[in-house]
């Protein structure tokens, strides 16, 4: 695969102000320059934007910029050219077009990163950062992303099978030279480790962390017909994006919203009023508002504090107990106060607002970010569900490694459960090479990167 010289568009496709197509590969310079001519009339030098014209033959295709990046200086660490031509989606087909007349290839998704990857200039994991980087719909989750490019994730897996392999070589003395090394002593000292990798490990797994960062946080609001769920809906958001009116029932389905908190993104989910209702629409939309409570991070119970406390609102969680207890219709004389509603809901957070005015929307800010994890470098190292899952099948073999040593096994079979947990982290970072999981990691990305 490496032999060939790859091209694609690095840019997002459509309308913009520039467009930039890649090369790379041991021809990408002799690519490049039989398709772009610098105005200056001198060759290129490696890392300069040179402007030019992009021509075929004769025929001028536009006016351009091209960089040249010489190996081992390069994203990939192979030669790599880029033109930064005019943001046309025809222009960009054109020239790609070109390029591929000239001895090119399309590149396959995610191929720049994996070249990247295969070269050594970085491992599995940072590689599948990049792609995190891209999607990255919040500056948490943008942060989270550097985090592991920066090798965040690498260091904390490799520290862990240095460990496992240190542990290793002590049973392998430990079998190969009975009579000098006390195979007791290690045994010992290989369950007291063992334990403590398995235990630091189990604690870096948070996959709900990862899904929060990447996805959002999934908060529902919920509540009686006309408790003023879409008015807060449509505060939080600052638009009027939930139809508002004094009519109940008129959310027939669950709406959801995302907005940045706090620099976290939180989808919120407008839901209809749980009743019993004939009307076969509003029915659907009461299941599905069921469905999302299950699958909620935050339940927000909404309540009219105009109005008494009533078994409807009580029912409106379907026995799940709300996290937050929103007193809305604040503008109006209220009837339950903060006090009578934790007595009612207790262990629920208070919060009261009146949304047409603004009011209290900031502590309620606050309190829905309050349920994300803590992003900080010192928070769960490992969050992707593919880390996650690697990660507790590592613990798994320490554990039978544990097992083993406490049931009076032989050596080598710890030493069996020992290289299984070593190979499991080594797919976090690549280093323990599966080519189904490559595969599965860089199927994802876009074709530019």
């Amino acid at each position: 695969m490496n032999s060939d010289t790859i091209a694609a568009q690095a840019t997002a496709s459509g309308e913009g102000g520039v467009a930039i197509v890649r090369l790379s590969g041991s021809r990408s310079e002799e690519i490049l320059g039989r398709v772009f001519r610098p105005k200056n009339g001198k060759p290129l030098a490696s890392r300069y934007l040179t402007f030019g014209t992009i021509a075929d033959g004769k025929k001028t295709l536009d006016e351009a910029m091209a960089v040249l990046f010489r190996a081992p200086y390069s994203y990939t660490r192979e030669d790599v050219a880029e033109i930064h031509c005019h943001g046309s989606d025809a222009l960009v087909r054109r020239i790609l077009l070109l390029l591929l007349k000239n001895g090119a290839r399309m590149a396959r998704p995610g191929e720049f990163t994996c070249r990247a990857f295969m070269n050594g200039r970085i491992d599995l994991a940072q590689a599948e950062a990049v792609m995190r980087m891209i999607r990255a719909g919040s500056e948490r989750a943008m942060g989270a992303a550097i985090r592991q490019m920066e090798g965040g994730v690498s260091s904390f897996v490799r520290a862990a099978r240095e460990e496992i392999t240190f542990l290793l070589s002590g049973l392998a003395a430990a079998i190969d030279f009975p009579d000098e090394v006390e195979e007791t002593e290690t045994a010992a000292q290989v369950l007291a480790r063992c334990g403590e990798i398995r235990a630091r490990l189990w604690a870096a797994c948070d996959p709900r962390m990862g899904r929060i960062e990447d996805e959002g946080l999934r908060v529902v609001l919920c509540g009686r017909p006309n408790a003023g769920k879409s008015s807060l809906l449509n505060a939080l958001i600052g638009g009027d994006r939930a139809i508002v009116t004094d009519i109940p029932g008129t959310t027939r389905d669950t709406l959801t919203e995302s907005v940045q908190m706090d620099g976290l993104r939180v989808n919120l989910t407008d839901t209809a009023g749980l009743r019993d209702t004939e009307d076969a629409v509003e029915r659907i939309g009461v299941e599905r508002a069921r469905r999302a409570l299950a699958e909620a991070d935050v339940r927000v119970l909404v309540l009219d504090s105009s109005m008494p406390v009533t078994d409807e609102d009580r029912d409106a969680l379907m026995g799940l107990a709300p996290q937050i207890v929103v007193l809305s219709k604040g503008d109006l004389e209220a009837v339950v106060s903060p006090g009578a509603a934790r007595d009612e809901f207790p262990g629920a957070q208070i919060a009261s607002v009146c949304a047409p005015k603004g009011e209290g929307l900031d502590a309620l800010r606050a309190m829905l970010v309050a349920f994300a994890p803590e992003d900080s470098a010192e928070s769960a190292m490992l969050s992707q569900a593919r880390h996650v899952e690697a990660a507790q099948r590592a613990c798994a073999s320490l554990e039978d490694a544990c097992r083993a040593i406490e049931d009076g096994m032989p050596l080598d079979i710890c030493a069996v459960d020992l290289s299984a947990a070593l190979d499991a982290l080594g797919e976090i970072t690549g280093e323990t090479m599966n080519e189904q999981v490559i595969d599965q990691v860089f199927a994802r990305f876009c074709v530019g990167k």
